[in-house]
């Protein structure tokens, strides 16, 4: 049998195991997140978020009954890890291990025969809350102190510290951080505000704050948290094409309060209600390997032209991606890199900021005012298809059939396993010289995976078959993706495939 101690709730705090009817403690030597995520399973606990060291919820006064143990992660108890044997070890209580799990899974049983959820995971009740909101995954913050709920004040708020609501609730990651009571004032006590998280902390009591009641707010200024663990909030991955399929009536917007698909903050989407969402806009890529990446072709009196590459860089690429829904700029190819255009040439000298919304509000000389040839032409290559879509009401089902510019193989699922990277059309792995939790970050942001769990290295899920893109990798954990991050030119590295990089997230 196997228990915490002194944590928060059933889900957190000092591991201990029973043996010969003794409760007794887990030494920390060589304990990470693949023991805490075995302890977590053996509980029923959700995902293992972090494996503290050094009694962090206080010292055991029996038994040191486990050291050393060497899991990989899958196991379904910890009795069946390597370890040394009962009691063996050269510990004391100060080295007591703990884990912080994302909280009790609970199957529900659907309750609706139309709905695409089979089962819900509710973590148990936790010293933390979000209340008047759709479902428990949305809300207004509330937190439990000295036995009395009471709310956070929005000074300060923002998506860090929604992240670390959303994650201590296992609500997954954090979509919005709403301020002004967006679900409706609170009652009680303002126990919070001027709260100061890194994203990174495993509860909000961790994050820098005011003392616990002191504040200058009033309820009007309660803050909020809307999470993607939300059933009904969905983002979809990075992808060159997808489907939505809507199956309950009402979906739309037509009843019930839902809301409508067309409030989507996406440019350029059309939204009718068999097709769901279908992208219209007056630029194309045309030539490239799928429909975020090639020739640049923009539509003017009924014809599609090109677009001249003198001034063309990156700002005018973002510009062109943005208006696509593709995503980040990767690059901005000039001398026709995607072949040569046969009709007009519509623009050039183009000028953006970067900021725009479609490149007819940039800075350019007149339509068909140019001196270029289609040698020319300019293109652009973007990261993928990036949109989110909230829906505060129903659920409904994403196919995604197609992959990104990254991807992660050979894991458990789509969501862990080596880093490969897409260029020139061609798949290839990560070094792992310098990779870190801060690239991981960037990974599973990318892939549309959430938060890192782990950075790996030394091929954990294998080695790959093919080139190695990228070494020496240093992400500051802000990029929208990889290609963000400084890096080796592509293809430089001094590594072999025993190095290649992994990430769970």
């Amino acid at each position: 049998e196997i228990r915490l101690v002194g944590g928060p709730n059933r889900c957190s705090g000092r591991v201990e195991v029973l043996h010969k009817d003794v409760w007794g403690t887990v030494c920390d030597d060589q304990w990470d997140l693949r023991e805490a995520k075995v302890v977590c399973r053996q509980l029923g606990c959700g995902t293992a978020l972090s494996a503290p060291r050094e009694s962090k919820y206080g010292e055991g006064k029996d038994q040191i009954w486990l050291s050393d143990l060497n899991c990989k992660g899958t196991e379904g108890s910890l009795a069946e890890c390597e370890a040394k044997p009962w009691g063996d070890n050269i510990c004391n209580h100060v080295e007591d291990a703990s884990v912080e799990c994302s909280g009790a899974q609970r199957l529900v049983p659907k309750l609706l025969p139309h709905s695409f959820l089979a089962g819900t995971e509710i973590p148990e009740p936790g010293p933390i809350r979000l209340v008047g909101g759709p479902n428990r995954c949305a809300g207004r913050v509330e937190v439990l102190h000295e036995e009395q709920w009471g709310s956070v004040c929005h000074d300060n708020w923002d998506l860090n510290d929604a992240q670390v609501v959303c994650k201590q609730l296992g609500c997954g990651d954090a979509v919005l951080a709403p301020i002004g009571a967006k679900f409706g004032r609170g009652l009680g006590t303002i126990w919070l505000d001027d709260v100061n998280c890194t994203g990174t902390e495993a509860a909000l009591s961790e994050c820098p704050a005011r003392p616990w009641g002191d504040h200058n707010c009033y309820h009007g200024e309660d803050a909020s948290a809307v999470c993607s663990g939300n059933p009904s909030v969905l983002p979809l991955l990075p992808a060159i094409r997808w489907r939505l399929r809507l199956p309950l009536a009402g979906i739309l917007g037509e009843e019930g309060g839902h809301t409508p698909m067309h409030s989507l903050s996406m440019p350029s989407l059309d939204v009718s209600a068999d097709s769901g969402i279908t992208v219209s806009t007056s630029v194309r890529l045309v030539g490239g390997p799928n429909r975020c990446s090639g020739r640049v072709e923009v539509l003017h009196k009924d014809v599609w032209g090109t677009v001249c590459d003198d001034q063309w860089d990156l700002r005018e690429a973002k510009v062109v991606c943005r208006q696509l829904g593709c995503g980040t700029a990767l690059s901005a190819p000039r001398e026709s890199k995607y072949g040569e255009g046969k009709d007009q040439i519509w623009l050039s000298d183009l000028n953006c900021k970067g900021t725009e919304g479609s490149l007819a509000e940039c800075e350019a000389k007149p339509w068909g005012d140019n001196i270029c040839n289609h040698v020319e032409d300019a293109s652009v290559e973007c990261s993928g298809c990036s949109l989110n879509i909230y829906f505060l009401g129903i659920g409904a089902e994403v196919d995604i059939p197609e992959e990104g510019p990254v991807r992660l193989v050979d894991g458990p699922n789509k969501c862990a396993g080596r880093v490969e990277v897409l260029h020139e059309n061609r798949w290839g792995s990560v070094c792992d010289d310098d990779w870190d939790m801060k690239d991981a970050k960037v990974v599973c942001k990318q892939v549309g995976c959430g938060s890192p769990l782990s950075a790996l290295g030394g091929a954990r899920y294998g080695r790959g078959p093919d080139i190695i893109w990228l070494d020496d990798v240093r992400c500051n954990g802000t990029e929208e993706s990889i290609f963000d991050c400084q890096a080796r030119p592509w293809g430089e590295h001094n590594c072999y495939h025993g190095e290649d990089a992994d990430v769970v997230c």
